[in-house]
């Protein structure tokens, strides 16, 4: 298994009202012209969350909306029924049966399952982001025509931790993640990171308390977050940090309603910017700042090379501050430009390695 670290294709067109799609998939249907049936077919199994659950899911399903446009590709997405191997190789032999053998597979959960499809269909190419493939074992096994990715959520966790604290000065955090898993751990631990950082040498008063560290144990119970969010806000709590899909738009909901009723609460937001998902009363948004991992340019960049026959099979991609995989949204309308300017500089110094941000739990920041 190789690995090794490349850059991005960093133009970005977010193609979002294609996402209106009927819930069975995407459109089946190239953009027309010369693409026409010699179009390469690109095709998305959806995790536990929906096309649309502002986060993992849509972010990744961007990028191949983005690559329709740009590509000129045609494009589909299955829903399967349940979050089995069994439902998820389904669906992925479902999209092989119709000529989508560039099949993209967001999460973890999808490791066993694309272990076996790459050997079973050995003509088509799989990516999967934020996971290995492997036998149940955890042993990665990274076929040719399957390329494993991976973020440094850390430090996008840390970007994010460091604007908060800038931009509130003082108050309470909390964090809200789906299931406990390493991905969504560390956009925890690099947050908190962050708002250390910030506090040690910013001058900064932003508190984290242990309570207010919540996993809520999935990415699609939007109830549970708004539930979740409530009670810390009730506890004095001003901003949330988010990581947790469709629970993550629990939290966001309930923030709005708190918004609209003239209270001071926040959220940051994940994986994508979320600042138009937090909006209420007008172009007022809820969202702070969201900690992305650019899932869109990641995904377009692999279907590009692909077509130029420049498709990286084997390899195991990591996308973190060196090669502009993670940071935060390129505006900020809730932040002051003295935020923005530095958390700029902090960017900078992750990136050439001034800055080191832990990966795990309990390591001191230096």
């Amino acid at each position: 298994m190789k690995k090794r670290k490349f850059g991005l294709a960093m133009s970005v067109i977010l193609a979002a009202s294609t996402l209106l799609a009927a819930c069975g998939g995407g459109d089946d249907k190239g953009t027309g012209g010369d693409n026409g049936k010699d179009a390469i077919k690109v095709g998305m199994v959806t995790d536990a969350g929906t096309i649309d659950d502002k986060s993992f899911n849509q972010g990744t399903w961007e990028g191949i909306l983005q690559a329709k446009d740009e590509l000129g590709i045609q494009e589909k997405y299955l829903k399967p029924a349940g979050t089995t191997e069994a439902e998820y190789l389904k669906e992925m032999g479902n999209l092989y049966d119709a000529g989508y053998k560039f099949i993209v597979l967001p999460g973890f959960k999808f490791e066993t399952a694309v272990f076996k499809a790459q050997d079973k269909y050995k003509d088509a190419k799989f990516v999967i982001l934020d996971g290995n493939p492997h036998s149940g074992d955890f042993k990665p096994v990274v076929k040719d025509n399957t390329v494993a990715v991976f973020f440094a959520e850390h430090e996008s966790g840390f970007l994010a931790g460091v604007a908060t604290a800038l931009e509130l000065k003082e108050g309470e955090a909390g964090f809200i993640g789906g299931m406990e898993i390493p991905a969504v751990q560390k956009f925890n631990w690099g947050f908190q990171q962050g708002v250390k950082y910030a506090n040690d040498n910013l001058g900064t008063k932003l508190n984290i308390k242990a309570e207010n560290v919540l996993y809520q144990g999935s990415f699609d119970n939007v109830a549970a977050g708004g539930q979740i969010a409530a009670q810390m806000y009730d506890r004095g709590v001003n901003v949330i940090f988010t990581a947790a899909g469709g629970v993550g738009v629990g939290a966001i909901n309930e923030a709005k309603t708190r918004g609209k009723a003239g209270e001071k609460v926040w959220i940051v937001g994940v994986d994508s910017d979320q600042y138009e998902d937090g909006k209420y009363d007008g172009d007022k948004s809820i969202i702070l700042t969201s900690a992305m991992k650019k899932l869109d340019n990641v995904t377009f960049d692999l279907i590009q090379r692909e077509i130029n026959g420049e498709f990286p099979g084997g390899d195991t991609l990591t996308f973190d501050a060196k090669n502009d995989g993670i940071g935060l949204p390129a505006e900020n309308p809730n932040l002051s430009e003295e935020t923005t300017s530095k958390v700029k500089e902090v960017f900078e110094k992750i990136k050439s390695g001034e800055i080191k941000v832990a990966a795990e739990q309990g390591s001191l920041f230096k």
